[in-house]
């Protein structure tokens, strides 16, 4: 036995080949040292070959152990004693199941059966020095289904996950600031988005998935029923062009409001981000730039609120007039952008703080809230205004336990 090198759990050189084996997706051989329970110790022959796919990517290794115990240290037994070493190696080999046998069968075989069972035989074999390079065979589906983990699906959902973060920034500016898309720019990207979300609909009905068991299904009915009881009703509500709806003049208001709350619904496609970027958790720095992302993305939906209560609160719609302990007009009256009533014209209170100054501020607040910094040049007034502080600095209280104790773990 000639293998690569002889593994030794006290040998740091050995086990950093060993790593150094699977980092670079090599193919290689160890003598592994084991012991049972009762300290008896067992020899085993590991064999490392990497799985790849269709696309020559490696997907997973193949690990083979075989017990070479009788070749490092032949047993001794009361039916042993007094054999040479040549018997007892004999005797040993004789033992073992037809399988193992089956392994140890030569490549010299007439008939092409036999011989792909020998290049089987070959890779477990004793001292051989060849893997065969595995490949993983691709399912096969009909002309109009495309596989999930396909390179054009793999960056198509990238797309989509890059706009569902668009949609999830914007949503609730859009929402709380009650904007209107009269700027021809952001109707019409909002409207390629709008696009790009239904054609990811009808791609979705012709996508595989992976079932109950693990397998991949193809069955074109199976997919369209799946989809249809997942994610299709919420897929349809976030791909209403609900912007363009919005941009016409002759849309009344709380026609408008409600178009533009139902883009809230446009937030649950988070829950497919969630899932897509699960499997990056394990590394340290994804972690860190995951999180820094969430508590931006939570500081803007905050922000949002924040501002909506604000405006809610601001002028007491049933003696029309401004409340001047709310937020808004302090800010207003700080930054010398006060309110005025417009009596000979519209009879609405007009002026304020333009919306970049109010979004700024709100950002502002919450950051400061969440961080629990608070420096009080913004504060909560009102009821509504105290009661939604209080629990956005115990949702930064309960997040930040949450980070220490994850990277303390």
């Amino acid at each position: 036995l000639r293998p690569s090198s002889t593994l030794d759990i006290f040998n740091k050189n050995t086990i950093d080949e060993v790593r150094q084996t699977f980092d670079n997706y090599e193919s290689h051989c160890f003598e592994v040292l084991l012991y049972k329970k009762n300290r008896t110790p067992i020899w085993l022959y590991m064999q490392v070959a990497p799985i790849r796919n269709e696309n020559d990517k490696v997907v997973l290794f193949l690990c083979t152990f075989k017990d070479i115990t009788v070749f490092k240290q032949p047993i001794e037994d009361e039916s042993t004693k007094g054999w040479n070493k040549f018997a007892r190696l004999t005797r040993a080999l004789t033992s073992n199941s037809r399988s193992n046998m089956q392994q140890l069968t030569p490549m010299n075989q007439v008939n092409e059966v036999s011989h792909k069972h020998s290049r089987l035989a070959e890779a477990l074999q004793l001292g051989s020095d060849i893997l065969p390079q595995y490949k993983q065979e691709a399912p096969k589906t009909p002309p109009h289904i495309i596989l999930h983990y396909c390179t054009f699906k793999t960056t198509w959902d990238w797309v989509i996950l890059i706009l569902t973060f668009y949609t999830a920034i914007m949503v609730p500016y859009n929402v709380s600031f009650k904007t209107k898309q009269n700027n021809l720019a952001w109707l019409v990207l909002d409207s390629v988005v709008d696009v790009i979300f239904l054609v990811d609909i009808v791609l979705n009905f012709h996508t595989t998935f992976v079932g109950p068991g693990g397998e991949v299904i193809s069955d074109p009915k199976l997919i369209r029923m799946n989809y249809l009881k997942t994610w299709f009703v919420i897929d349809l509500l976030s791909c209403l062009p609900y912007d363009i709806i919005n941009a016409f003049e002759n849309v009344n208001e709380g026609l408008s409001s409600l178009f533009s709350s139902l883009k809230v619904v446009r937030l649950l496609r988070l829950g497919r981000v969630a899932r897509k970027l699960d499997h990056y958790l394990e590394y340290g720095a994804a972690v860190l730039v995951l999180l820094v992302c969430v508590f931006g993305l939570v500081a803007h939906w905050l922000a949002c609120i924040w501002y909506s209560i604000g405006d809610y609160e601001v002028i007491d719609e049933a003696t029309n007039t401004i409340k001047t302990d709310s937020w808004l007009y302090q800010l207003a009256t700080s930054i010398g952008s006060p309110y005025r009533y417009n009596a000979s014209g519209s009879g609405q209170w007009e002026g304020g703080p333009s919306k970049d100054t109010l979004y700024i501020s709100s950002l502002y607040f919450t950051m400061t809230s969440l961080t629990t910094i608070g420096f009080g040049n913004i504060a909560p007034t009102t009821d509504g205004e105290k009661i939604f502080s209080v629990a956005m600095m115990m949702v930064g209280c309960k997040a930040a336990q949450l980070i220490h104790f994850y990277f303390k773990w």
